[in-house]
Formats: structure tokens, sequence, C-alpha cells
């Protein structure tokens, strides 16, 4: 049967034998280049995306929220990003939040003034952020569970994930268990809306009664969000289809977190709660796997990891110190201080295997930030090396004698 199927595809491809023509294929489009981290997160992805957004006419997120930090310095000032994408300091960008995307209104809002007040980096930038219908509202009651969720955690099991406490994990088992609000919710009947958000509150209340909710006082606040909101807000999906396939375009997708902070595979449960893989990019943009282009992993020369979970290359001595701060390894979203250790690269390995990272002429590409350190990686494996040759020395003489 397959040999017959094929040859009967291969008769209508010809056309020779078959009364109708296979239609022609349509036209990709535009290729989006794609910029993930490839170790734990903090391996310094807004730089290069700060670099790569020069040329770019549209920079991305596709998923996360404001548990991502990424440190962009423009005209020798330091801007702190966690919900808007780096690349929005180029005035000639325009910035989209994808529908993966979980987004905490104050927060967004706050960040944007913050950067504002410290240089023209972020001037115009509401005119310039597209937010797709389709993101997931982060509320403050999921910040409250999210703390309380850790504290049970340690009281319960002696210790818990290590969560920014921003959120992100309970607006995404909403996301999952249909219970989620979104933006176009907001935008759309701020009565049914409000009516949604006191069943889900009262869920949240039932399960945790330590938790506090201002209701009425959150949809106040919610509501003044709508006006402000409305001018950004685009059918993510429509959107995206006309960016890939209209006027030529450079995309630039901004990953958040990294591969082993993946919800899939990453080290479970010590992990986020999105795809922060490159198959996160069709999903939390609404755009088909054919035009992703090139995918770029970020390396650091060493490894870095904020909060609990399996580190094996971990130094819990002078070098893990030294690595700390000599590279100020210090979390933008929580200001706690990273642990280092040696660069892992069976971890990259794994980390390209699911991410098939590119570069031009079909190399891998590896940035490395930063390269002070490639010093100390070239001692740690002439180490382990000399150690190698020893041990083949004696196991042979030992051989040899017996």
């Amino acid at each position: 049967m397959s040999q017959s199927g094929s040859q009967e595809a291969t008769g209508a491809s010809s056309g020779s034998d078959s009364p109708t023509k296979r239609a022609p294929r349509p036209p990709v489009g535009n290729k989006v280049t794609v910029v993930l981290g490839a170790q734990w997160g903090d391996e310094g992805k807004g730089k290069v995306v700060d670099l790569l957004a020069q040329d770019a006419d549209m920079v991305c997120r596709c998923q996360g929220g404001n548990n991502a930090g990424h440190t962009v310095v423009v005209d020798s000032v330091e801007y702190d990003f966690h919900l808007l994408p780096s690349g929005i300091t180029n005035p000639r960008v325009t910035a989209f939040i994808g529908n993966g995307v979980v987004i905490h209104l104050p927060g967004l809002f706050e960040e944007a003034e913050k950067n504002l007040r410290k240089g023209k980096g972020l001037t115009d930038w509401e005119k310039r952020l597209i937010i797709s219908d389709r993101a997931h509202i982060v509320f403050d009651f999921h910040q409250a569970v999210d703390g309380i969720q850790e504290q049970q955690r340690q009281e319960q099991a002696g210790k818990n994930l290590g969560t920014t406490k921003k959120g992100i994990g309970p607006v995404y088992s909403a996301k999952a268990a249909r219970s989620g609000l979104r933006i176009c919710d907001l935008l759309a009947d701020f009565h049914q809306f409000s009516e949604r958000y006191k069943v889900l509150a009262q869920q949240y209340k039932s399960m945790y009664p330590t938790l506090e909710i201002d209701i009425e006082g959150e949809l106040v606040k919610l509501k003044d969000y709508v006006e402000q909101l409305k001018p950004m807000v685009r059918d993510g999906v429509h959107y995206m289809f006309e960016a890939l396939h209209g006027p030529p375009k450079k995309i630039l997708v901004e990953g958040a977190n990294a591969a082993l902070l993946d919800i899939d595979f990453g080290t479970y449960p010590f992990v986020t709660s999105s795809n922060c893989t490159v198959g996160g990019v069709c999903t939390g943009l609404g755009m088909p796997p054919q035009n992703v282009g090139e995918v770029y992993g970020v390396v650091k020369a060493y490894t870095t990891r904020v909060g609990i979970g399996a580190f094996p290359s971990e130094q819990c001595n002078d070098i893990g110190e030294l690595l700390q701060s000599r590279g100020k390894e210090v979390g933008v979203t929580t200001g706690r201080k990273r642990r280092c250790g040696w660069l892992d690269l069976v971890l990259i390995k794994y980390a390209h295997m699911i991410n098939g990272f590119t570069a031009y002429d079909n190399m891998l590409q590896i940035i490395f930030f930063p390269l002070d350190f490639l010093l100390y990686i070239f001692i740690f494996f002439l180490n382990r090396f000399i150690f190698v040759k020893l041990f083949l020395f004696f196991f042979q003489f030992s051989s040899y004698k017996t």
C-alpha cells in the first residue's frame, strides 16, 4: 500500500498521468530569529537581543511573565526589563507581547514608567507596544497565592521551589484549568469580567483561608487600565500573520528564562511554568514552525542558577564565590545571589537536542558572556585532562605488572 501510494504521489507531482495538478504551496513569508537561553537563565539574552534589535523591525515576547529579568545598557543608561521586550529601547522597533505571556498590569506600567525616568530609550513606548488580546492576566491574588504555596511547601516538605512569587505558577494553573481571565475579557464587557473575577477570587479564598482579597478595590484598579490598554491590544493571531506575510520585516523573538527551566524539559519540579524552548515560540505567538528561522542559544562561559534544584557543576567554594562576585551574579527580578559553577557541556548538548540551535551555514551558534572566565574553564579542563592521562598511565602500568 505504501508503494502504490508513493507511486500515485509521484505521478500527481509530475503531472504526466494525472488530470489534476497539486496546488502550489503558499509563500512561507518572513522568518523570525529566536534568542533562547541554553542554561538556567541569566546567560545574557538581553544583551544579545539588544544587539540584534538594532536592525530589527519587531521584537516579541512569547512566554513567561515578570518573573524574567533582562538588563540592557543603552547610551550608558541601564534599563531593567521584566515584561517589556528589551528590544523596545530601539525607537524604530515595534514590541509585541504574545498570547503565551502572562501579564501583571500594575507591573507592566510601573516597569515602563521606571525605565522612562532613566533615559530616552522608552520614549513613546505606549505607541510602539502591541499586546495580544489572548494573553492571560496576573492578578494580585495570584502573587499572594504564590507566596502561600511556597510557605506551605516549606512547612510540609521542608523545602520550597524557590519561585519569584510573581504569581506565574498560579496564573498558568488557572489558564490550564480554564478559569483564567484574558486581556480580551477585560476590554469586552467589564460587568461580565467583574463577575468572573469574583468567582475566581472566591475559589482561591476557599482553597487558602488566610488569603485576603480586596475584590472591589482590585476591580476599580483594573477598570482604570482599560482605556490605557485599548490602543495597544490587537488580535494577536491576525497581527502576527500580517507581520509574517506582509512586507519584508526582521522579526526577533526574545525568550524568557531558559531551556533547563522549561516546564516539560527542565529540571522538574524546579522549573518555571511555561515552555522556554523553541516550541513555545509557535504556541506563544500563534505562528507556524515553518516561519522559525535562526535559533540562537545563549551560553555563559560558566553556569549559574537562582534558587534550589539540580546543579551538577556547582562550585560551593572560593571559585564559586569568585565567579559570583566578579560576574556580579545577582538576580534582576529577585535580588538573590546566583549559584555559580563550571560550564556544563552535557547540559548545553541537551539544550541543543531540544532547540536545534542554528546559525549561518548551519553552524551551532553559542555566544559566551562574559569571556573573562574562559581562562578558568580552560584551567579546569586542563586539570581534568592531566588527571585522566595519569589515571590511564597507572592503570596500564598496573595491568602490565600483573
